[in-house]
C-alpha cells in the first residue's frame, strides 16, 4: 500500500470516527468514564457481594430503587429515613424480590437534622452487622422558589439537612472505616452540585457545599488511607418525588406535586449506573439523558454560555421549574 493511499484512508477514517463518537454521545445517559466502566469495567455482581451497605433516604426515589437492586446482590442492607412505615414497605419488597433474608436487612429510622442521634445510629449498625462497607448518603430535599421570595429559614433547613446532616453522619462512620483501612463513601449529589438553575438557589448551595466537602475529604484520605474511596454521584432529572417534596418560599410549604416525569430518566437506570460507579470506585459521575447531559458538559467547559441558556428569561424559568 502506498503512503498516498494510506493518507487518504486515514483522512476518511478520522471524520467517520468523529461522527460515530458524536452519535454515541447523543445516545449517552452518563459521562464517558462511567459508560466506559459499564462496558469494560468491574461488574457490581462481582464487587459488591457480601458487603454491608447503609442507605439513607431509602424510603422513596433513588434510595428505594437502589435498595431493591442491592438486595439482589447478596449484601446486608441498612435502610434509613424518617418514615418507618415506608422503610418497612421497602424491606418487604426487598425480601420478596431479592436474595436476602429478614436478618440481612436492618430498618433504622434516622433524621439527618438530628445530629445528636447519628453516633447512636452508627453504633446500632456496627452492633448488628459488625462493619460498614459502604455508606450511601442519599437523604436530602430540594427547593422550588425564587430567591427574593424565599425565607432564610428555608436556606437554613436545606443546609442543615442536605449538607450538615450528611457531613455529620459521614464523620460518625469514618473512624470505623479508617480503623479497617477500607470502605466506600458514596454521596448522591446532583447536577446542581456543579451547575445552577433558577428557583433552586438554596438547593444548589447545599449541593455545591457537599461536592466541595467530599472532594476535600477524598484528597485527605487518598494520602492517609487509600483503601477508602469517596464518590460524588451527580444525577440530572430522575423519576422520583424530589419535586413533590421540595420546599418553596416557607419551610412549612412544599410543592405537593411531581408533575409530568416522562422526560426524566427511569430510577432503575440511575440506580444501575450508581452500582457501576461503586463497583469501579469512580470519584465523580454524571448521570442523565440528553439534552441534560450536554448541559452538564457546557457548564463544565463553557459556563458563560451555559448560564445564558439556563436562565433565558421567563420561558427558561417555567421550563426548569417543571424539569428539575
Amino acid at each position: 500500500m502506498s503512503w498516498e493511499l494510506a493518507l487518504w484512508l486515514l483522512a476518511l477514517c478520522v471524520p467517520l470516527l468523529l461522527v460515530v463518537q458524536l452519535l454515541r454521545f447523543l445516545r449517552a445517559d452518563g459521562d464517558l468514564t462511567l459508560l466506559w466502566a459499564e462496558w469494560q469495567g468491574r461488574r457490581p455482581e462481582w464487587e459488591l457481594t457480601d458487603m454491608v451497605v447503609w442507605v439513607t433516604g431509602a424510603s422513596s426515589g433513588i434510595g428505594e430503587e437502589l435498595a431493591y437492586q442491592l438486595s439482589k446482590l447478596g449484601v446486608s442492607l441498612v435502610l434509613s429515613a424518617r418514615r418507618v412505615s415506608e422503610l418497612e414497605r421497602v424491606k418487604r419488597r426487598c425480601l420478596e424480590n431479592g436474595n436476602l433474608k429478614g436478618k440481612d436487612i436492618l430498618v433504622l429510622p434516622l433524621d439527618l437534622t438530628d445530629r445528636s442521634s447519628h453516633e447512636v445510629a452508627t453504633k446500632a449498625v456496627l452492633q448488628e452487622f459488625g462493619k460498614i462497607d459502604i455508606l450511601v448518603n442519599n437523604g436530602g430535599r430540594s427547593q422550588r422558589s425564587l430567591c427574593v421570595d424565599t425565607s432564610l429559614d428555608v436556606y437554613k433547613e436545606l443546609i442543615e439537612l442536605n449538607y450538615l446532616g450528611t457531613v455529620s453522619l459521614t464523620k460518625c462512620v469514618l473512624p470505623h472505616m479508617i480503623e479497617r483501612k477500607q470502605g466506600k463513601i458514596v454521596t448522591v449529589n446532583s447536577f446542581m452540585g456543579f451547575m445552577s438553575a433558577p428557583l433552586s438557589s438554596g438547593y444548589c448551595a447545599s449541593k455545591h457545599a457537599l461536592r466541595g466537602f467530599f472532594n476535600g475529604l477524598g484528597t485527605e484520605l487518598y494520602a492517609t488511607c487509600p483503601g477508602i474511596t469517596v464518590s460524588n454521584i451527580c444525577p440530572g432529572p430522575v423519576q422520583s418525588d424530589i419535586v413533590k417534596n421540595a420546599l418553596t418560599e416557607e419551610v412549612t410549604k412544599s410543592v405537593g406535586s411531581s408533575g409530568d416525569q416522562s422526560h426524566k430518566m427511569a430510577t432503575s437506570r440511575c440506580a444501575r449506573l450508581m452500582l457501576v460507579s461503586m463497583a469501579n470506585d469512580l470519584k465523580e459521575v454524571w448521570i442523565a439523558e440528553q439534552p441534560f447531559l450536554l448541559m452538564a458538559y457546557l457548564w463544565q467547559y463553557m459556563p458563560t454560555c451555559a448560564s445564558w441558556i439556563t436562565s433565558k428569561g421567563r420561558k427558561g424559568l417555567r421550563t426548569l421549574r417543571v424539569v428539575w
